[in-house]
């Protein structure tokens, strides 16, 4: 099987235009994540732990849930919530359901570097918001099509969107949610929702 990067590969199959294309994307991601670090101090991984922390609620902000989340192990996330602690930009709290573990919560510093640093894709946005309303649904929907495939085949481990989650029904190739109890247009699928639950 030959390489998408292998050029008479990539220019006769779309596929392989579009892995390139995605790797390009994710290229912008590390610049910019690596530019926001920087101008922090801050590793990327340090970075993302912050803003993971701004956002979601607090069963989600504790070590061996954020290795999975990022695909690392307890102990490198570990090292990096302790370097967080000793620049004092997050702090631990006990978890009252678990004497072993605790809860990763924001100090005021940490907080305020999380709310700036969560802009640092805007300039991957911004073209977004130029294309047509068709073209955003299509890109989003077959994006999440493929994040579900990776998902699957455990590339991608944890995800909280529609496809993964035991609300989500699709019937027809319409798109429904068993919890609010409402058909769902492709551009109200989540990528990260605060309700999920994982199919058993």
């Amino acid at each position: 099987m030959k390489s998408p990067f292998d050029l008479d590969q990539q220019n006769n199959k779309i596929e392989s235009k579009i892995v390139v294309a995605l790797e390009r994307i994710s290229e912008a991601f590390r610049v910019l994540l690596w530019n926001e670090s920087k101008e922090n101090s801050l590793s990327p991984i340090q970075i993302q732990l912050l803003i993971f922390l701004l956002f979601h609620s607090e069963e989600k902000c504790k070590v061996s849930y954020l290795a999975e989340e990022f695909n690392m192990t307890k102990a490198t996330i570990s090292d990096s919530i302790r370097v967080l602690l000793k620049k004092e930009l997050v702090q631990k709290f006990h978890n009252p359901s678990d004497t072993r573990s605790y809860i990763i919560g924001l100090t005021e510093q940490g907080k305020q570097i999380a709310e700036k640093s969560a802009n640092f894709t805007f300039n991957i946005e911004k073209p977004l918001s130029s294309l047509p309303e068709k073209q955003k649904k299509d890109i989003l929907t077959g994006l999440l099509k493929v994040i579900y495939q990776l998902n699957q085949t455990g590339v991608i481990t944890i995800q909280r969107m529609c496809f993964t989650c035991s609300y989500y029904q699709n019937e027809n190739n319409e798109h429904f949610c068993k919890l609010l109890q409402s058909k769902l247009a492709s551009k109200e699928l989540r990528i990260d929702c605060p309700e999920h639950e994982f199919k058993s």
